[in-house]
């Protein structure tokens, strides 16, 4: 319990997390104060902070769960199977796309090990590694930190996507190009996401700047993006990915003349050895699956229309 309010710096989101009531969890961490015989969180109108003395307590509550740990793998190598607990971190494209298909995988091969997934964007998932909330990330961009290792794990193409009947699709208009952009109404994924940062960085180098972008919605997932973009808002940048499975009435994509935006998709995790016991095991497994998760459509880069369903 004083991990969980540490963590979140909230009761309330420690109970939620825990299932449990936040009386029960402020009467917890109440009598193990007492029996510290100090104070180990701060409550003021602001919110919950750590002392000094809940800041010690913190880093020792993190070894005694690592030494936990470390004591369930051992025990598992007694019978040959990989135990413990792994908490993975994916950024909101991966988690929807890509992860579900991993980690039946993963479960198929390692049943005993205790897993839980986050989803959020690619800042927000490197914060939570380097922070060991997450053993592991799976991001869409560059972290934006040194504190991490980052690996390879599969490509991917951003491509434009409009509703049904743009004017980008009249092929008397010829094929779109990048300056026509401008004048579009975007709809871009909010600030901290991987494929904002890498759709930025690819408009700036063909000569448009944020500032010359008319950015009319910022939405925090992918599918809100397509959802958007087939009512009409605007058009989007999405991962290839998110288009696979044609499964995206009213969308299409369209090719831009000059505009190519490439990217991969990345582990991260903490600097130093290499991941062990379940983190060591998915990465293990990832990397040997990661040849299933290539298409000739996605190498080829050519862009496929999604049609209605």
């Amino acid at each position: 319990m004083f991990r969980a309010v540490a963590e979140r710096l909230s009761f309330t989101h420690a109970a939620e997390f825990l299932h449990i009531s936040q009386p029960a969890v402020t009467s917890h961490v109440k009598v193990l104060e007492q029996q510290l015989g100090v104070r180990l969180f701060e409550r003021t109108p602001g919110g919950v902070r750590l002392t000094a003395a809940g800041e010690r307590l913190r880093r020792y509550a993190l070894e005694v769960e690592e030494l936990a740990q470390q004591a369930v793998r051992d025990i598992g190598q007694f019978n040959g199977e990989e135990r413990g607990r792994l908490s993975l971190g994916a950024s909101t494209t991966i988690a929807q796309y890509l992860l579900p298909r991993l980690l039946a995988e993963f479960v198929q091969l390692h049943p005993a090990i205790e897993l839980s997934v986050v989803s959020a964007n690619t800042a927000q998932i490197a914060a939570r590694v380097i922070a060991r909330q997450s053993d592991l990330g799976l991001i869409e961009g560059p972290p934006g930190a040194c504190e991490l290792k980052i690996e390879k794990f599969v490509d991917d193409d951003i491509v434009v996507i409009v509703p049904e009947g743009h004017a980008f699709l009249n092929p008397q208009n010829g094929t779109p190009q990048v300056a026509q952009l401008a004048a579009e109404p975007l709809l871009f994924r909010e600030p901290g996401s991987g494929t904002r940062r890498v759709v930025e960085d690819a408009l700036r180098k063909r000569g448009l700047a944020q500032r010359s972008l008319w950015v009319v919605m910022e939405l925090d997932s992918t599918e809100a993006i397509k959802s958007g973009v087939a009512a009409g808002l605007g058009i989007g940048f999405v991962s290839r990915w998110a288009l696979r499975d044609g499964d995206s009435p009213g969308v299409r994509a369209v090719p831009v003349a000059g505009l190519r935006i490439k990217r991969s998709f990345q582990f991260v995790y903490p600097q130093g050895p290499e991941p062990v016991g379940a983190a060591g095991a998915f990465l293990r497994v990832a990397r040997q699956f990661r040849n299933q998760f290539t298409s000739p459509g996605l190498r080829s880069g050519a862009v496929n229309p999604v049609k209605r369903s």
